[in-house]
Parts: structure tokens; C-alpha cells; sequence
């Protein structure tokens, strides 16, 4: 015959179990992300899942959500927030203020994304936001685009641009704009080179990336220190045979037609190329803050 505390131990012992089973039933796993890994995966992927918005997460009424979305635990989603179609806040990550996030975007346990100030936080599609990373806060403005991959703890200042397919390494504080392509890293980010990985990842040919890398190099590590400015180089890169193909390339109709003709030849018709070119370029202009810079670049 059992004693009454033997008893009253298998009870609690029950209900407990009882008690996880469920709550693991129910808890925010990987399992129930979406998975991001490719286009036709996510195409597929949305309208079949439903929305799983974890009993603890905080999201104001008048946030707006997209079809399929992932809220895990204690997460927060403000009033002002537009969330789009099959993005996942893993637990503990936070929306806030004026911010529109596009869809299949991944915002990693910790971070936070946007501020209750006057500004907006814009950020495209299929993006990762690494563990902790405070992106848009105290901004009036910031913008990212499709593709971008952020490692963990970084911070990004207000009224940059983080450019498609960039990569931004853990720890990194970004002061100026992350061109197209390209990755960055340090306590003051600096260009470390193309972001060679996530470009094969998302299906660009041998050819544009071989492409790609000649060009950096031109722009960035010149064989010859007297030949100018970034400006100059980036003119060297603008289209000299391919006027046929420049007509009807939508890209270049952001370059100038005046420098159409200065194109390097072997490089012509590659609109990865023309692509990084503009995104560069677009970053001097009046209203933005330049481009990270090159750790061996001495250009002011």
C-alpha cells in the first residue's frame, strides 16, 4: 500500500507531464517555419499554411499581417506594422513604428526591427535578420532590400540602404550603404569582397559571377593608383559595344546615356554588372550616405 506522500508525488508527476505535452504541442518550433531556401519552395509554400501566432506574442489589432505568418513566443508586433505573407519572428523578436517588412522575411530570436519615432523602416523581401540585430532604430529612414542576409548583433544607422543579395557579418556596425552584391563586416563595416555564397545560393550562373568579380576588382582594387577616382572606374564599366543590348535592358536606363559608350567590353551585356554599377553609383547622390568603405581604399 502506497503512502499518501507517493501518491500526491505521482499525481503531480502526471500533471506535469500533462502540462509539457501540451505546451510542447504547442510551443514555436522549426518545425513550423516556413522554409525559405527557394523561390518555388516559397511560392508553394504560401496559402497552404496558416497563421500561428503564439499565445504570449503581443501583436496590436491594427497591425497588418500577411497570409501564413510565424509570430513565436514573446514577440511584438506594433500598431504601425505591415508584416508581409510567410515571415517568421522567431521568439523574442520585435516590430515596431512605421515599418514594412515584404514577404518570406526571417527575423531571428532578439532582434528589432523599427522604432515609435517619426521615419519609416522599409525591408523587402526574403530577408534574414540575424540573433539580436537592431535594425532601424532612433532612424528616420531605412530602407533594406530583397535578399539581404544579416548575421547576429549588428546595427545598422539611419538613412542607409542595405542593398539586394548583400551579406552583413555578425557584430557589424553599418554607417554607410551596403551596395548590391557585396559583403561587409567590422566594428565601422568595410567591403570584404562580393557575397560570393549567398549569389550561388540563389542560382546566379558561373559567368555573372566571374563577371561580377572583375568588375569589383576594377572598382575597387585598381592595378593603377593614379587612374582616378570611383567615378572614374565606374565609367570605365559602362557599356562600349552593346548599344543594341543596353536599348532594351531596363537597367540601363538608369545610367546615363552619355556614358553609354565608356562600357567595358567584356562586360557589356551581363545586367548583374550594370545592376551593381547603379546600386553604387545611387548611393553618392546628394541625399545618401555613401557607400561602406573598402579596407584598402584610401578614397575619401
Amino acid at each position: 500500500m502506497s503512502s499518501p506522500a507517493s501518491s500526491l508525488l505521482r499525481v503531480r508527476r502526471q500533471l506535469l507531464s500533462s502540462a509539457f505535452s501540451a505546451l510542447s504541442l504547442r510551443r514555436f518550433s522549426t518545425s513550423s517555419l516556413l522554409d525559405v531556401s527557394g523561390e518555388s519552395k516559397e511560392n508553394a509554400t504560401l496559402g497552404q499554411r496558416p497563421s500561428f501566432i503564439h499565445p504570449t506574442a503581443v501583436v496590436h489589432p491594427d497591425a497588418v499581417l500577411g497570409q501564413g505568418v510565424s509570430i513565436g513566443p514573446f514577440c511584438t508586433v506594433g500598431s504601425s506594422v505591415k508584416l508581409g505573407n510567410a515571415c517568421q519572428l522567431y521568439p523574442g523578436s520585435h516590430i515596431f513604428g512605421n515599418t514594412e517588412i515584404g514577404d518570406q522575411c526571417v527575423l531571428m530570436t532578439g532582434a528589432v526591427v523599427g522604432d515609435d519615432i517619426p521615419g519609416r523602416t522599409v525591408i523587402g523581401r526574403n530577408n534574414f535578420i540575424g540573433h539580436h540585430s537592431v535594425v532601424g532604430i532612433k532612424c528616420q529612414d531605412m530602407k533594406y532590400r530583397d535578399y539581404a542576409h544579416t548575421a547576429g548583433a549588428i546595427v545598422v544607422h539611419q538613412f542607409c540602404r542595405i542593398s539586394s543579395f548583400s551579406f552583413i557579418g555578425g557584430g557589424s556596425v553599418v554607417s554607410q550603404d551596403v551596395p548590391r552584391y557585396m559583403m561587409v563586416s567590422g566594428e565601422r563595416a568595410e567591403l570584404r569582397g562580393l557575397n560570393l555564397e549567398g549569389l550561388r545560393r540563389r542560382g546566379f550562373s558561373d559567368t555573372e559571377i566571374r563577371s561580377l568579380r572583375t568588375a569589383y576588382r576594377k572598382i575597387f582594387m585598381p592595378t593603377d593608383a593614379s587612374g582616378g577616382g570611383i567615378e572614374k572606374r565606374l565609367a570605365e564599366l559602362v557599356f562600349h559595344d552593346c548599344l543594341f543590348c543596353c536599348t532594351f535592358n531596363p537597367i540601363c536606363t538608369l545610367i546615363d546615356i552619355s556614358t553609354l559608350k565608356e562600357l567595358h567590353e567584356e562586360l557589356a551585356c551581363v545586367p548583374a554588372v550594370l545592376q551593381m554599377v547603379v546600386s553604387i553609383r545611387n548611393s553618392f547622390a546628394e541625399d545618401r550616405r555613401g557607400i561602406c568603405k573598402f579596407r584598402s581604399w584610401s578614397d575619401s
